[in-house]
């Protein structure tokens, strides 16, 4: 039989209701002032000349009244320039490419794991059913002292592994902005699993003979999410400190962090995280306005730790034989999305427009009153960036989060093709993820980058950039060599 009613979602583009609610909401100002200007302009037409000049001589002009009323316009003017944040600006940054000579294929890491492992063979099948539902591809890298049978994690090659990766994001970044060393004012590196004596920053400073008075930093322990971190700190800096550059630098060290033992908990990391850093040029000095890439707008931090389960689901610790590794507890994804779940709360005033923002309040109003079974309204954050940067955590992560912000396989993109190509660089991967968006040639002023990241403790840190230029494809970078080849395909399961 024929409907009765016809069908409303094919007779009505019900996308162009939605799209005329939100331009009507967010810009409700607007339009409510426009037909008040228009109706005072109407009446002032309708005014012969003398009236005008009648009106304009009724009104009494003192002195003192004019000079008081410039005053206070210039003092509040004053105060609120004064108070106004300094802008900081990302001028450019640079990613380390590992050599090839550092890749490992997915025939070298299983090849290695039965020599390792022999004794073991549950715990070799467990690391290649991982390894197939990763999203790796055959291109990642881990450090030369990870190829040793058995691997040879001494101090002398984690420091070995840090001077390669630093120093070359360094000499990149250095390259890229005509950036000297003596006009760096602030260096912040984040390293979590290797923390020497001398840090890590001083070991930049002794090798580019950085001045005496540079305002350093040494984070550790913070998770993946550290590089969120450090351009906070740096952000915080930037404001007290005027016409100033901060270098940031983030990388994670694997050669000492190599587990060896058989807890599966701790070989997933050794299955996920690989060779990785960058090094980025963040600063407040108005000449860089115009060659800057991006603008900070926002940082967002959101931290668990007072709950256990969320403390201790990252946690460095002992196997049973003495062997030191990261366990990864099964509650990890339950928690980065409750992580998740404060940190949108909090991000999403400052960033959706009023009509979402309204949506989801009469949601939230009708399942307080009318009916607490009704579906809670996931904010569109689609409108409010146009871009996603996604810690490539792994695959799980990923798919996750592209569930609960209901985002399109393209807004995606970048993340799977950063796992894939790079595999999980920790707090660096999200510069990786950027890059492949530039390297796309897909960004253009005025775009909105949203940067996500989880940590250790547990954290969830968000950063917003706004894209400050029109940005060309660069012919350097990781992606140079490779970007036409992605995306490609990444099928569940990858058969070893």
């Amino acid at each position: 039989m024929p409907p009765m009613l016809p069908d409303f979602s094919n007779s009505v583009k019900l996308k162009y209701v939605k799209l005329g609610y939100q331009y009507l909401v967010n810009h409700i100002l607007t339009l409510t002032l426009i037909p008040i200007m228009a109706g005072i302009f109407l009446e002032v037409l309708h005014l012969g000349p003398d009236e005008i000049l009648k009106l304009w001589t009724s009104l009494h002009f003192d002195l003192v009244q004019i000079l008081c009323s410039s005053f206070l316009i210039i003092f509040i003017a004053t105060v609120y320039f004064m108070s106004k944040p300094r802008t900081v600006f990302l001028v450019d940054y640079a990613c380390f490419k590992p050599p090839v000579t550092c890749r490992v294929p997915f025939s070298t890491f299983m090849e290695h794991s039965r020599l390792i492992l022999s004794n073991n063979p549950k715990s070799v099948e467990f690391q290649m059913r991982i390894l197939e539902r990763s999203g790796l591809g055959e291109e990642t890298c881990l450090p030369p002292a990870i190829h040793y049978i058995p691997p040879n994690p001494t101090m002398e090659a984690a420091r070995g592994e840090a001077e390669l990766v630093i120093f070359s994001a360094m000499d990149a970044l250095f390259e890229k902005t005509g950036l000297k060393p003596k006009d760096i004012d602030i260096l912040i590196v984040n390293c979590s699993l290797f923390s020497p004596t001398p840090s890590l920053s001083a070991m930049v400073i002794n090798k580019y003979k950085l001045r005496s008075n540079i305002r350093s930093f040494n984070l550790s322990g913070m998770g993946c999410s550290a590089g969120v971190i450090s351009i906070d700190l740096a952000r915080d800096l930037l404001q007290v400190h005027p016409n100033s550059n901060a270098v940031v630098v983030s990388t994670e060290i694997i050669t000492p962090n190599y587990y060896q033992g058989n807890e599966r908990a701790m070989l997933l990391p050794n299955c996920l995280f690989r060779m990785g850093g960058a090094a980025l040029l963040l600063s407040n000095r108005r000449s860089e306005r115009r060659r800057a890439k991006y603008r900070l707008v926002h940082v967002v931090r959101t931290h668990k730790g007072s709950d256990d389960k969320a403390y201790r689901c990252v946690f460095e610790e002992e196997d049973k034989d003495g062997n030191v590794g990261i366990s990864l507890s099964k509650d990890l994804m339950a928690i980065a999305g409750e992580a998740l779940k404060s940190n949108i709360t909090t991000m999403g005033p400052l960033v959706l427009p009023a009509s979402e923002q309204l949506l989801f309040l009469l949601t939230l109003i009708g399942r307080k009153i009318v009916n607490p079974k009704w579906k809670p309204y996931i904010p569109d954050f689609k409108q409010a960036f146009e871009h996603f940067c996604i810690h490539a955590g792994g695959r799980a992560v990923i798919d996750e989060l592209q569930k609960n912000l209901q985002l399109s396989a393209e807004h995606c993109e970048a993340s799977r093709m950063t796992l894939h190509k790079f595999g999980n660089t920790s707090s660096s991967s999200l510069w990786y993820e950027l890059g492949y968006i530039e390297a796309k040639g897909r960004m253009r002023k005025g775009d909105r980058v949203w940067q996500i990241a989880f940590g250790s403790g547990f954290k969830c840190n968000s950063a917003v950039w706004k894209c400050n230029r029109s940005i060309e494809t660069p012919s350097d970078g990781p992606w140079a060599d490779c970007i036409d080849r992605y995306p490609v395909h990444i099928p569940e399961v990858v058969k070893l």
